[in-house]
């Protein structure tokens, strides 16, 4: 019987959920310009990041945290789907979202660079937000019926979120 061996790859691949989460930054904005963005991501990082480019790129890196969150809340929560791309293109959730499916950012945009940033530093939970335990946002120009059953956590601009 022969021995079957698999080779190794050169350079061994790093899961995004064994990175250091710690980080020196002073500031949002400063962990924002830390964050390597140079990489591919992975499929899931890629639904969170398009959520932070499509529903908050014009907030304060505050507010793209928030709505991170929310999205990272969600997929460990029991009462939504348990992964990134499940919960963005869960059905009438998101508004950017057509058919089920997330459009393409324009990439190489500083927009796109910021988003993929946020979207690690949430995954990772490098950084607090005032929304960190949120699991609903909605923004401030409308008041959904929902929203009076639900306890507001943090008004971030132009969003207000729940737990």
């Amino acid at each position: 019987m022969n021995e079957v061996v698999q080779e190794l790859p050169e350079k061994a691949e790093v899961p995004e959920s064994t990175i250091e989460t710690q980080s020196d930054a002073v500031s949002l904005r400063e962990l924002v310009g830390d964050v390597d963005t140079s990489g591919e991501l992975s499929r899931e990082m890629m639904c969170l990041a398009k959520a932070v480019y499509f529903e908050s790129r014009g907030e304060s890196l505050d507010g793209q945290l928030a709505v991170a969150r929310v999205i990272v809340n969600r997929a460990e929560s029991q009462r939504f789907p348990d992964d990134y791309c499940s919960v963005v293109t869960q059905r009438s959730q998101f508004s950017f979202v057509r058919g089920g499916r997330i459009p393409d950012p324009k990439r190489g945009t500083r927009a796109w660079t910021k988003a993929k940033a946020i979207a690690r530093i949430a995954h990772r939970d490098m950084w607090d937000s005032p929304a960190h335990d949120a699991l609903f946002f909605h923004a401030t120009h409308v008041r959904p019926r929902w929203a009076g059953r639900l306890t507001a956590r943090a008004t971030i601009e132009n969003h207000v979120f729940y737990k």
